[in-house]
Formats: structure tokens, sequence, C-alpha cells
């Protein structure tokens, strides 16, 4: 019997690429328009919910994302549907390491006790409920994450931009990898408990390793250049994206990965897109294709 499952938010990068690995599954696939559709209503009939609404920019997080939960889980009530959502790591505060499922939240941001809130609305609810925690997203098709939009924005003039510390470890996430994670947990679903934390290991590099690839790839040096932070501290009174983007500046200073031990206890057999795809799916469009194919295969040849 085909199941169904609601994609919320199909217009950003979780949903869209969520909703093609379950279409690609042979998944009936449901969108959710909140502009004119009613929540409980579209999910009637549903067997999984995958939320990736987020209120774009950080825009009024503190508002927006507690009536998107309480929205979520009175849906999810009514037709018995488990929720996947995309969590993330801002719950850990400023304490470096390998994060997994055990360690404390000690969220150091109104951004982050706002995520720790929702979770805890998820797991008192009753409905079934899968965080698919994970670090940056990186979006193949460079749908507003950090890798295009800041870090190698200005790859082929040879600048990489780094956010803080460039030999920092800090984890990302491939959204193509993560949706189909999160479907893979949406098949097993009948085995896991109420509420499942479950972090997403993806990949972790720091942005000295990111130019060193990228440099190779393109055949020129390139420059790490800091982030001026000093423009968002000026911007902050007047642009609430500066200011929200300002308070999560000491993640990248913060060395960090994600662990994979619970992920691939469950998920054994998954198999994430190789580091160098990964790395080089940022670049601009305009990069040539035959070049990086090339440099793959000069880097194979080698090994």
């Amino acid at each position: 019997m085909q199941q169904t499952v609601l994609i919320l938010g199909g217009s950003g990068k979780i949903g869209a690429h969520t909703a093609a690995a379950f279409w690609n599954a042979g998944w009936s696939v449901r969108h959710f328009d909140r502009k004119t559709d009613d929540m409980v209503t579209a999910a009637q009939g549903v067997d999984v919910i995958v939320n990736g609404l987020n209120p774009p920019n950080y825009h009024n997080w503190g508002t927006l994302i507690p009536q998107i939960t309480d929205q979520v889980i009175a849906a999810a009530k009514a037709s018995g549907a488990t929720v996947i959502i995309p969590g993330n790591i801002y719950n850990f505060g400023d304490q470096p390491g390998v994060f997994d499922e055990h360690t404390p939240q000690t969220a150091i941001t109104r951004k982050g006790q706002i995520r720790i809130a929702m979770e805890e609305a998820y797991r008192a609810s009753g409905v079934q409920n899968i965080v698919l925690r994970a670090g940056n997203f990186i979006d193949p098709d460079q749908n507003g994450d950090i890798l295009s939009m800041l870090m190698l924005k200005k790859a082929l003039k040879g600048k990489i931009t780094t956010l803080g510390d460039p030999e920092a470890m800090q984890a990302y996430a491939y959204v193509p990898d993560w949706a189909r994670a999160a479907l893979a947990l949406a098949e097993i679903r009948d085995s896991l408990a109420p509420f499942e934390d479950v972090p997403f290991p993806g990949h972790a590099f720091t942005t000295a390793e990111l130019a060193r690839h990228i440099a190779f790839v393109t055949g020129r040096e390139m420059h790490v250049a800091t982030f001026p932070w000093w423009a968002m501290s000026l911007l902050s009174p007047f642009w609430e994206l500066a200011r929200e983007f300002k308070e999560m500046r000491y993640l990248f200073n913060i060395p960090h990965e994600i662990s994979g031990t619970k992920f691939h206890r469950l998920l054994p057999d998954f198999t994430p897109t190789p580091l160098d795809r990964v790395m080089e799916a940022g670049l601009p469009a305009d990069v040539d294709p035959n070049q990086v194919m090339r440099a793959s295969r000069r880097a194979i040849a080698a090994e």
C-alpha cells in the first residue's frame, strides 16, 4: 500500500529535496500551502509529516516557531502521522566536541533556547517525532545555504570567506543526503521510540581544508578572508537578519562535529555523498564542470 507524506515548506531546501526523495521512493507526496490550506485538514490520511517550515532570515522566531510547532502537533494528532523535523546544533551552546543525542543542551542564544523549547513541545505532545539533527546545510541547488551565499561566493576570484577560525572543525549536512536519511527513518518508524533524537553525521571539515580543495579543483591559489562581522554589528539596530545572524558568530569558532554512532546503528546501509562533491556544491554556477572532473580524475589517479 502506497504511503503518503505531507511536506511543509516545499519551496525551501529541506522541503524540496525531501519531497524528491520520498517521491523517488514511491511515496505519494502532498504539499502544504500555508496561504490557503488548513494544516489539520491537509494532514488527513498522511503517514508522515516533514516539517520544513522555518521563518526566513530568522524572522520573529520567538513567536512564529511556537505557532508552527502547535500547528504541526495538532495536525499529527488528528492524522496519527509521524513528524520529522530538521534539528540543529544551536541547542548545545558554545561547548566544543563531538555532539550526540546525550550532549547536554546548554544553549547560550535566544534561538538555541527557542529550539530546545520546540523539541520539548514535540516530546511532550504524544505524537511520534524524529529530530534528525544536522550541522550547516549545503544545498546543491544553492537555495540560501551558507556555503554558496557566503563562503564560496567569490571562489572564482580566488577568495574564500571564513566566518570564524579557519582551522575549527565544522559540521555540515548535504541536503539531499539529509532527505534520504529522513526517508529511511520514515520507513523504519514503527521500530523507533515515540521521540527520537537522531544525530546526522554528514560531513565535517575546516574552512582551511575547504580552501585547499577548491584551490586544487580550480587550479588557482585561494585567499581566506574573514567575514566582516563588524558590518553586522553596525547594521544590527536596523536589520533583523544582521542582528540574528551576529548572535551565531560564536559557533564558527567552536570546533565540533556530529557523531554517527546512533545514525549508523539505525541505518547501517546509508552511504553519504562523497566529500569532494559536497565541498564543490557551493561553487558559483559558471565554474567549468570539465575542470572539476579533470581535477577529480587527477586526485583518483594520485591515490
